[in-house]
């Protein structure tokens, strides 16, 4: 289990510090000179064993480790234990190995095991310098990442033990700022606007809603508002008499009465016709319509939840979409966003369709796939994904899907621009957020820059993987511009 050898009990307060591993006391003595001329905090040991005790009771934040020790005649394979060892327990403390080149290959090994890099001996001191202080950094970095995630999960394991999900599947922060702000909501009468891109998620928020509302045990009718003819609008909406229009043979009961004493969903709202919102506008007003072909006017008791995908306030900047109907359906709006701005979100959901579709048949990623996952931009947002697992499971032919099961192998990512990073964020009265030059963004968006965008590169120097610095990025409110192209 991680975490399970280094219990962190070091004293509160203590200094970061390099751990050197060398049972060469040369090595050891130049190693230690080196860094106190650079006034890094360091320890020395002289075997595995030590280190582990070392790690155990002090606050290291880099381990200097070397590859062969005179006791090991197994050809370094008390150096890799080592490593392994480390890395098990707390794959977060950046490991940087010492070799001779007798040793190189093990040590590119290691590296593509998680190890951050490797030097040679004799070593570059600027290099080596370098290295250390950087991975200082992103260890403490990395640490705040553990801590944030750790308090992400409790707040997600509690919203989850006191309120009804409907079953939503998420890890992302901004998908929990969602959810608290559609529950804190919840349960009033407040009539809800829910944007966002088409397969977000809107009508699952609208679920929510209800499902913790007081009206919970009442219906929650949902209708298609954009996609009804103005002739229909009101049989749909309002009902309709026997007699009232060609075929009407029965009456015909409408959506509003249906949805009496529970919630009313009006999906695609921003493509409802002018003729069609001035309709809808009225019975909001009064909470009275009269069916089609009937003079009894009737009365209900309905809550209005509403979703769009389009920007209403340009609609009515465009004299497209009513400004007093707007007010009436958006005393709170609640936003859901696209799933390539909660990168968290991807993988959580794409394990949850491959359990859904794969019918009892052990089916996984593999690590190529869900790079391609993270990478792609999902147009189509969680429908796609799930349409893009569905037919993995379908088309793959092994226990193992890949990028090319998804349709994802011709993917490619491009990093972002001067237009893709987004503002400070705004703090609760309107103002700058004081902490919105958090050293964590500036550290990964200096690392972008030097990467010119490539976000393999920026992980590469950050000592992350791409997934992680996706993760932080996403936390941090960094976007990046994607585009896709044929490989040729």
């Amino acid at each position: 289990m991680t975490g399970s050898l280094f219990g962190y009990s070091r004293p509160m307060g203590e200094p970061t510090k390099v751990l050197i591993v060398d049972d060469n006391e040369g090595i050891r003595t130049a190693l230690s000179v080196l860094l106190d001329v650079h006034g890094i905090p360091h320890s020395a040991v002289s075997r595995p064993t030590a280190a582990l005790e070392a790690i155990r009771n002090e606050n290291i934040g880099v381990v200097l480790q070397d590859m062969n020790y005179s006791q090991d005649t197994t050809g370094g394979e008390e150096g890799i234990r080592l490593f392994r060892e480390i890395h098990a327990n707390d794959p977060d403390l950046p490991v940087l190995l010492m070799t001779a080149w007798t040793s190189l290959e093990t040590a590119v090994r290691l590296v593509k095991e998680g190890a951050e890099d490797y030097f040679g001996k004799p070593w570059d001191d600027d290099k080596l310098i370098s290295s250390v202080q950087k991975l200082l950094k992103v260890r403490q970095l990395r640490l705040e990442n553990r801590r944030l995630k750790a308090s992400d999960d409790r707040a997600r394991r509690k919203l989850a033990e006191e309120h009804d999900l409907c079953g939503l599947i998420y890890q992302s922060r901004q998908m929990h700022e969602v959810l608290n702000l559609a529950l804190s909501v919840a349960k009033s009468d407040a009539a809800v606007l829910i944007t966002g891109p088409n397969g977000s998620g809107k009508e699952k928020v609208a679920q929510i809603i209800q499902a913790n509302s007081r009206r919970k045990d009442r219906p929650l009718v949902t209708v298609n508002a954009g996609g009804l003819p103005d002739e229909l609008l009101e049989a749909e909406l309002f009902g309709a008499e026997a007699g009232a229009y060609t075929g009407a043979k029965v009456r015909r009961q409408g959506r509003f009465e249906a949805a009496h004493g529970g919630t009313l969903f009006l999906d695609e709202l921003g493509n409802l016709s002018m003729k069609g919102q001035m309709k809808l506008l009225r019975v909001l007003q009064t909470g009275e319509f009269e069916r089609l072909g009937s003079n009894i006017t009737q009365k209900v008791d309905v809550r209005i939840l509403s979703a769009t995908n389009a920007n209403l306030k340009q609609a009515i900047a465009a004299g497209t979409f009513r400004e007093d109907l707007y007010f009436r359906l958006a005393v709170i709006e609640v936003h859901v966003p696209a799933l390539r701005r909660r990168p968290d979100d991807i993988l959580p959901l794409a394990r949850h369709f491959l359990e859904m579709y794969a019918e009892g048949t052990s089916r996984e990623l593999s690590p190529a796939a869900v790079d391609a996952l993270y990478e792609y931009d999902f147009p189509g947002n969680v429908r796609e994904l799930q349409n893009r697992v569905q037919r993995a499971c379908l088309v793959g032919r092994g226990p193992r899907l890949e990028p090319a099961d998804l349709g994802l192998e011709d993917e490619e990512i491009s990093g972002p621009n001067q237009s893709s990073i987004p503002p400070p964020p705004v703090s609760s009265d309107g103002g700058l957020d004081d902490g919105f030059r958090d050293p964590e963004l500036l550290e990964i968006e200096e690392a972008l820059g030097r990467a010119h965008g490539v976000i393999s590169r920026a992980a590469a120097d950050l000592g992350l993987s791409r997934q992680a610095l996706y993760r932080r990025m996403s936390r941090l409110g960094i976007a990046v511009e994607r585009r896709t192209t044929a490989r040729g």
